[in-house]
């Protein structure tokens, strides 16, 4: 850390840094010129002499005085904090005014007194040091807010998050259900939600093992998370191989073509599933239910409605969907939906 001494007298230079040696100070930067004095802090764009802690400058300088070259310094986000201490032959008020309107922190007379001199160097020094110190330990403290933040941050995503797919998980499912449920009966339009299991699933786990099983859980959940695309649209694992689609703003015809996306999807994967009555490969059953929520339904009625023609779909022969339709009396409408479960292919 240097003390930056401006002074267009070689004398009064040298005599400061003598007086300032004997109080144990030995690294200085000298210059002539405030200019000069600008291009040791790195002001004009070129790189820094040094890491100056303090600056001693005289008001009379040739050139650019003192009063201006310290406007320069405070207005510089840079060297704003470093501390001025002007020295004039002169105590008139005019100028040590206008010194410190500009950013001067304090002043010494000429002829220099050393006991004067030695104090407020001191002073300034230790007041900068504690600045400095204090500027350090906000910085470190917001370092450490940005990344508590970061990490609580980080701590909800993976909360939401099936631990095994990496897909949305019951607990975020039901918050977003409800919360869409709110929105789409303020709003007076169609909610859908898709019931989805795979087939046979349990004879899956016991014919290729568990580890297959999980497998086969994370290639479905993807393929299901992809079969979604518009913002709001999300699928969760609902349990076991049990997974649900949340379709906001979307009626019974959009929800089929949905499902029958989702359907086709996971036949696209080719997985080997021997054991299935479904078929030669893993499939889907699904149920779908759509709803203008109203004052007879509820988000209880509507996921009923799902898992009723998810068992409809499942009796039928799976590797197929079913819809239900759930009217605001809380009345609903059945229709078959397609798939065979040999082909995959619509009926």
């Amino acid at each position: 850390m240097a003390i930056l001494l401006v002074d267009d007298s070689l004398d009064s230079r040298l005599l400061i840094q003598r007086l300032l040696q004997e109080e144990g100070h030995y690294d200085f930067l000298m210059a002539e010129t405030a200019a000069e004095a600008l291009k040791h802090l790195g002001a004009d764009g070129s790189p820094p002499a040094g890491i100056v802690e303090l600056i001693l400058m005289d008001l009379e300088l040739p050139g650019m005085n003192g009063i201006e070259a310290c406007r320069r310094i405070s207005d510089d986000p840079r060297l704003k904090d470093i501390p001025v201490i002007v020295v004039t032959a002169s105590s008139e008020n005019g100028s040590l005014a206008a010194a410190f309107q500009a950013g001067a922190v304090d002043y010494l007379l000429k002829p220099i007194n050393s006991v004067e001199l030695s104090a407020r160097v001191r002073s300034m020094l230790r007041l900068k040091r504690e600045l400095d110190e204090r500027k350090r330990r906000e910085s470190e403290l917001l370092e450490v807010t940005y990344r508590l933040a970061a990490a609580k941050s980080e701590l909800q995503r993976l909360s939401a998050l099936d631990g095994l797919t990496g897909i949305t998980n019951r607990g975020r499912f039901d918050e977003l259900y409800a919360s869409e449920w709110k929105r789409t009966a303020r709003d007076a339009g169609s909610l859908s939600v898709i019931m989805i299991d795979i087939d046979h699933f349990k004879r899956y786990n016991d014919h290729y093992g568990h580890l297959a099983g999980d497998d086969c859980l994370k290639r479905v959940a993807w393929s299901l998370r992809d079969a979604v695309s518009r913002p709001g649209d999300s699928v969760a694992r609902y349990g076991g191989e049990e997974f649900v689609a949340l379709l906001p703003r979307t009626d019974a015809a959009g929800a089929k073509t949905v499902a029958e996306a989702m359907r086709r999807a996971v036949a696209a994967l080719g997985l080997e599933h021997a054991a299935s009555s479904a078929g030669r490969h893993v499939s889907i059953s699904l149920g779908v239910a759509t709803v203008e929520p109203g004052d007879a339904t509820t988000t209880a009625l509507l996921l009923a409605a799902a898992d009723e023609a998810l068992y409809e779909a499942k009796s039928g022969g799976r590797n197929r969907y079913c819809v239900r339709e759930l009217r605001k009396s809380g009345t609903s409408r059945k229709e078959r939906g397609a798939g065979s479960p040999l082909t995959g292919d619509p009926a």
